[in-house]
């Protein structure tokens, strides 16, 4: 099982972004899907969910409006819109399958001042 985060960069205030994470040794379709972050000093925070099937979506209040979660399981890709960022958004993004502990290496977001 492998989770390969991508998109990550640097990006003012304001700016969006979009992250992949492309999946192998899965079948993504039968699985939920999750994003998280950890900002610096802090602990991981589940940022987004997608259940398989996409029929339910969780999104952490701190980011709802601003961040998507989405998911193509025909490219065993998921994805993590962000749009309007601040500078609290300034972290690593880990991609996760969901009540498993297979986790990627995570993708850097610098979000300039």
């Amino acid at each position: 099982v492998q989770f390969v985060e991508s998109g990550g960069g640097s990006v003012q205030p304001g700016g969006s972004l979009r992250l992949s994470c492309t999946t192998s040794g899965i079948r993504l379709i039968d699985y939920s899907m999750s994003w998280y972050r950890q900002p610096p000093g802090k602990q991981c925070a589940l940022v987004a969910r997608l259940t398989n099937g996409a029929s339910t979506n969780y999104t952490a209040d701190s980011v709802k409006g601003r961040l998507t979660i989405s998911r193509d399981d025909a490219k065993s890709t998921v994805y993590l819109q962000m749009n309007n960022m601040t500078s609290e958004d300034k972290t690593v993004y880990y991609c996760k399958r969901y009540g498993f502990k297979d986790w990627g290496r995570g993708t850097q977001v610098p979000v300039s001042s």
